[in-house]
């Protein structure tokens, strides 16, 4: 890194190899990652693979690095939340048997059973479209999701207004790093489930939420709080997460017409999904997770201590040229075997296949209303703040 380079990103005093002192190598809020964030994680994956930041985390930023971390479920654990985190902050057998359960809602048969409704509801939102006309893919994307998890769920259509207002009120949180706000906007969101939850407690309905309260692990039923974890992960993750890959999807096919066109004329499912999985790979809106080390280890010629967190970042692991070539190449069925996006190993996203239904859904209605999707010419795409990743705003023009 050139000395005229900003010290609050990578630190022109901090070894860019070997052992690292007592200084922050880089600051994952300074002004160049905010400017760029996908080519601030390129340069650190070249020049400081792991790097220390202010707060004394470690990131990992390369795609072997990455993935010894999520592999490595000895030496780097999941309890890195002093909330209950069902059942990704969990750890051995405990995270077993919650896995387990989990899984039971996303099984091929019960994905396939709910394809309909989802589909129905893509349709339904892109009948309402205006077209020729303008619209923003990450709010689209957002109203989406908030549908189709409300109808998978069994919530009430009323709570849409809702739940969208509290979209925006923690991506807002999550980007001032507020804890007040991101604590208050937290228990704001348990406070939708609980209702929820204790209406359904009274009186049994035929949904999935229903279906949780009676679920059992080790000869029991799941705790309020154990509730709450589990929809607050299906939920309050996703919906934020599904508006992000839907700006980055559309985004995507709105600079590549010939990809577009091709979409349009007519994949099959399987190849559109390996589509949007390369889309995002090349601008991950899944940043990073977090682990932190149980015991003393070398990651990348860094000692890591015991107790300290490290971060993996998916965004520049799936940016890899050592495994990727030049980061910009598609190519979905070479690069599938690698793509990171949903994670690896015993803790990757359980809820993969539900995400992976609803953005081929809503790419396939998007595209049945139109007859072509480009940047809208009158207005600028916004690229979300880090710890986010993809944009805020994708302003679309429909014809």
């Amino acid at each position: 890194m050139s000395e005229h380079e900003p010290a609050d990103e990578l630190s022109p005093d901090a070894p860019a190899h070997g052992h690292g002192g007592p200084h922050a190598d880089w600051n994952p809020r300074g002004p160049r990652v905010r400017r760029d964030p996908v080519a601030a994680y390129d340069a650190l994956r070249a020049q400081c693979p792991v790097a220390r930041g202010p707060d004394g985390a470690w990131t990992v930023f390369s795609h072997a690095d990455v993935m010894r971390v999520a592999l490595d479920h000895e030496t780097f654990s999941n309890a890195v939340s002093r909330h209950l985190q069902v059942p990704n902050g969990l750890d051995g057998p405990e995270h077993t048997a919650f896995r387990a359960l989990v899984e039971r809602f996303f099984t091929p048969e019960r994905i396939a059973e709910l394809a309909p409704a989802v589909t129905r509801v893509a349709d339904e939102l892109a009948a309402t479209l205006v077209v020729p006309g303008t619209v923003d893919a990450v709010a689209l994307g957002a109203r989406f999701a908030v549908r189709a998890q409300s109808v998978w769920l069994g919530w009430p259509a009323s709570l849409e207004e809702e739940l969208l207002d509290w979209v925006a009120a923690n991506r807002d949180a999550t980007r001032s790093r507020d804890q007040v706000r991101t604590r208050d906007v937290a228990l704001r969101f348990d406070a939708i489930i609980r209702a929820l939850t204790d209406a359904r407690r009274a009186t049994p309905r035929a949904d999935v939420t229903t279906e949780l309260l009676r679920t059992r692990v080790g000869g029991r039923t799941l705790t309020d709080d154990e509730v709450v974890s589990v929809l607050r992960n299906w939920t309050g993750g996703d919906l934020g997460s599904i508006a992000l890959c839907t700006g980055v999807v559309l985004a995507h096919l709105a600079d590549d017409p010939r990809l577009q066109d091709r979409v349009r004329d007519g994949v099959s499912d399987r190849e559109l999904d390996a589509i949007v999985d390369e889309t995002l790979r090349l601008d991950d809106p899944f940043v990073s997770n977090r682990r932190v080390a149980t015991r003393p280890v070398e990651l990348g010629g860094r000692r890591i201590a015991a107790g300290d967190r490290v971060v993996m970042s998916w965004t520049a692991a799936n940016r890899d040229e050592r495994v990727f070539g030049p980061p910009e190449r598609f190519d979905p069925v070479g690069h599938a075997p690698y793509n990171l996006v949903y994670g690896i190993g015993k803790h990757v996203c359980p809820g993969r296949p539900l995400a992976t239904l609803e953005l081929r859904v809503l790419v396939r209605a998007l595209l049945r209303v139109t007859t072509a999707i480009r940047s809208a010419p009158d207005a600028a795409r916004t690229r979300e703040l880090p710890p986010a990743g993809g944009y805020q705003h994708v302003p679309l023009a429909l014809t």
